[in-house]
This record gives C-alpha cells, sequence and structure tokens, in this order.
C-alpha cells in the first residue's frame, strides 16, 4: 500500500508520496471531473506562475508533479516519469493519459516523455520552453553557456564536447513524431526572451506543426522575457485544454 501524507494546497488536498527514491505529489479538486478524472502533470516548478493549474483545479482536474529535477528530460528521468505515472493512474483511478506541462526546461521532460509514450499524453501545454540542449544549458550560438548545468546534462545523456553538436535526441528532433502522433500543443512564449530565445525553440516547433498540418495554438507575449510564464487570465490555455481532451 501506498504511503502518503497529507497537506494542503492553495486550499485543496495534497497527498505526497515517494515513487523511484524521489518525491512526488497528487493535488486533488473538491469535486472530481467525472467521467475520467482528467489530470494535469507539471513536469518542474510546481507552483511558479500556475494560473492553469489553479483553474483546472477548480473545475475538477487533478494535479500531479513529480521533481525530478537537473535530469534535463534525459532517458533515464522519461522511465522514472513512467513508473509516476503508472502509480497516480493505478492508485487513484486516473484517466489513463495525461496533460502534460512543460515549462522552461520541464519541456525537454514533458516532450521526451511525450515522444516514448504518445498515448499517454492527451495534450502538451509548452511555456517558454526549452527544447534543444545545445541552446540551454549548451550555450551554443548566440547563447550563454550555464557550466555546472552543462556538465550535468552531458553526464545524464552521455555526451562529451566531441558529440553534443550532432545529438539528436531534442525535442525539436522529435517534433515531427509527435505532430504525427496527433498530439496537440499550447504554446506559450515571450518575443523577448533574452535566457532561451523564442526563435531558436518554440519557433521552431510551431513551424513544424503548421507545415505538417498538426494542431497547435500559439500565444506569444510582445515584449515579454523568459518571465513571467503563463498568462494572468489562463481561459485562452484551459480552453484549449478542455477542447482536445472532451
Amino acid at each position: 500500500m501506498l504511503h502518503t501524507t497529507q497537506t494542503e494546497w492553495n486550499g485543496y488536498k495534497r497527498l505526497d508520496f515517494v515513487c523511484e527514491d524521489h518525491p512526488g505529489c497528487m493535488i486533488f479538486p473538491h469535486t472530481p471531473l467525472k467521467p475520467g478524472n482528467r489530470w494535469i502533470w507539471r513536469a518542474e516548478f510546481l507552483g511558479a506562475f500556475d494560473s492553469v493549474d489553479r483553474d483546472l483545479l477548480s473545475k475538477g482536474w487533478c494535479l500531479a508533479y513529480f521533481k525530478i529535477s537537473d535530469m534535463y528530460g534525459c532517458p533515464q528521468a522519461v522511465e522514472w516519469m513512467e513508473s509516476f505515472r503508472s502509480l497516480v493512474v493505478a492508485e487513484w483511478d486516473l484517466c489513463e493519459k495525461t496533460v502534460l506541462e512543460g515549462f522552461s526546461r520541464g519541456g525537454l521532460y514533458a516532450c521526451n516523455y511525450a515522444a516514448a509514450y504518445p498515448d499517454r499524453v492527451s495534450c502538451l501545454y509548452l511555456d517558454a520552453p526549452v527544447l534543444d540542449i545545445r541552446c540551454w544549458p549548451g550555450g551554443y550560438g548566440d547563447y550563454p553557456r550555464w557550466e555546472t548545468e552543462w556538465e550535468d546534462c552531458k553526464r545524464w545523456y552521455g555526451l562529451t564536447e566531441e558529440t553534443a553538436p550532432t545529438f539528436d535526441g531534442n525535442p525539436l528532433d522529435k517534433a515531427a513524431f509527435l505532430c504525427e502522433k496527433g498530439i496537440p500543443v499550447v504554446l506559450v512564449a515571450g518575443l523577448a526572451d533574452r535566457a532561451l530565445h523564442y526563435e531558436e525553440n518554440g519557433e521552431k516547433l510551431l513551424q513544424i506543426y503548421q507545415r505538417m498540418g498538426g494542431k497547435i495554438k500559439a500565444i506569444l507575449k510582445e515584449g515579454c522575457d523568459h518571465h513571467p510564464h503563463s498568462l494572468e487570465d489562463p481561459a485562452p490555455i484551459t480552453a484549449f485544454i478542455e477542447e482536445v481532451t472532451a
């Protein structure tokens, strides 16, 4: 039997537990949405810029988080994510498919998991996402290198300075596959992002989806830097999520 610890999150019931030796939690609405027990899964930064999470909770969705930070969406992280998904679906009778949120570096987790398990993802919500580790934290091109993070990232992916430039396991390399599998995307990004250039990440994903006729909604914020994420009024994002998961 799964051992959980109950607390409260913004007035909602929260249960914390351990999966694969890493902390995870489930947050439950006051009145679950039936049928199906739909849920949204935050890949990173639980509680940050969470207007969409709080809006969906108010509408009966569950919210999940699994803390495997500093793994940059590597294959081992994806395996542990599937262990987490299997656990929470069985434990709380959740919908087999989830909506994955990828904020910033969380985009690596969300997209790589969706590419590995496309039948278990109903939608991707990507917000100023990292979609190429060479851009961040690698610092290729016009980007500053995040030295500590890049060393960790290379270790998790088994890369060297010699092999990194030709690495083809990034979310952008999998975008066409995600589109072919019919995974809809809502993309939110600031056009003045100095930490993670939209042109090298979100825009390339958008172009691939548009070229292939995939379902994607882009919400682009003029003059907005990497922060703040999301929207003060989450309605355009939640409406898209509700539409594609109805």
